[in-house]
C-alpha cells in the first residue's frame, strides 16, 4: 500500500540553535544550509489532519517555510523552553478550526504550560475574540498509548539528564530526542521500525543530558531500524564531516528533511 503520511523535521538544532549567539566557528558561519538549525521540531501530516511536534520559539517560521496552514493538534515531549514557547504562535489554529487546539501531555508540561501562558487561561480574558489567545484543550497523557487525528501514537518513556522526556512513535516511526538515556521498560516500544529518530548533540565528548553521535549509534545497532536519523544537534556537528563518519543506514536530520511512511 502506497505511503499515506508524511514526516517533515522543522527543526533538528539543540536549545541554542546553530548559528550560535556569539560564535564564529566554522559551522556557525558555515554557507551550507544543512548547518543551519532552528530548534527541534517535527511535523507529521496524516490522513485525518497535521500534528505538531513540539512548539519552538521558531515555530513561526518553521510551519511558514513547510507551507503549513493549519495544524490540528499538537503533541509535547517536555516542557523545556527550546520545545515549548512558541505555543503563543499557535493562536490562530482554534479560530480556523473555530475549536480549541487540542493539546496532548503529560501533567508537568501541562502545569508549566498553564503558568508560563497564565494570561490564556484567566477568567478576565476568556471572552476575547478567537485568535487573541491560544485556546487549548489539554488531553492528559501519561505512557498508555492513545490516538491522534485517527494515528495510534504510543509514549516511549526517556531519560533527559534529572529529567523525564517522552518520544513518540507512530506506525513503525518512533521520534526520540532530548534522551541520554533508555530505560528498560523503553527497549520494546522500539522493535520492529522502519525509522528512529534520536537526539544526539555532538560527537566524541559526553553530555549528561544528551546522547553523543556515538551514544546514538549504539542504540541504531542495537535496535536495528532500517533508518536512523540523528536530530538535535549542536554547532559541534559539521553536516559533511559528520555525515561521513556514520553508518550506511543512519544520517544527519537537517531542517525541511521530510519522508514518507
Amino acid at each position: 500500500m502506497e505511503p499515506s503520511r508524511t514526516f517533515t523535521f522543522l527543526g533538528c538544532g539543540t536549545s541554542v540553535g546553530v548559528p550560535m549567539l556569539g560564535c564564529a566557528c566554522p559551522v556557525c558561519k558555515s554557507a551550507n544550509p544543512k548547518n543551519h538549525r532552528t530548534r527541534s521540531s517535527v511535523l507529521i501530516r496524516a490522513p485525518g489532519g497535521t500534528i505538531l511536534v513540539d512548539s519552538t520559539p521558531e515555530v513561526r517560521l518553521q510551519l511558514v517555510r513547510e507551507d503549513v496552514r493549519l495544524v490540528h493538534a499538537v503533541l509535547y515531549t517536555h516542557y523545556h523552553v527550546d520545545h515549548l514557547f512558541g505555543l503563543d504562535d499557535l493562536r490562530l489554529f482554534p479560530m480556523y478550526l473555530n475549536a480549541p487546539l487540542p493539546v496532548y501531555c503529560d501533567a508537568g508540561t501541562e502545569g508549566v504550560i498553564r503558568t508560563a501562558f497564565a494570561y490564556a487561561f484567566q477568567e478576565s480574558t476568556a471572552d476575547l475574540p478567537p485568535g487573541w489567545l491560544p485556546k487549548m484543550e489539554f488531553r492528559r497523557i501519561d505512557e498508555t498509548p492513545f490516538e491522534v487525528l485517527g494515528e495510534r501514537v504510543t509514549p516511549i518513556p526517556l531519560r533527559h539528564g534529572r529529567f523525564e522526556t517522552l518520544g513518540f512513535r507512530v506506525a513503525r516511526v518512533a521520534y526520540c530526542t532530548d534522551v541520554s538515556g533508555i530505560p528498560d521498560r523503553s527497549w520494546p516500544l522500539l522493535e520492529e521500525l522502519d525509522v528512529l529518530i534520536l537526539g544526539a548533540l555532538r560527537p566524541g565528548k559526553p553530555h549528561p543530558s544528551h546522547f553523543s553521535i556515538e551514544q546514538a549509534v549504539e542504540v541504531f545497532d542495537r535496535v536495528r531500524p532500517r533508518q536512523g536519523y540523528i536530530t538535535h544537534t549542536s554547532h559541534n556537528v559539521e553536516y559533511e564531516a559528520v555525515s561521513r563518519s556514520l553508518p550506511a543506514n543512519v544520517a544527519l536530520a537537517y531542517d525541511g528533511l521530510s519522508f514518507r511512511f
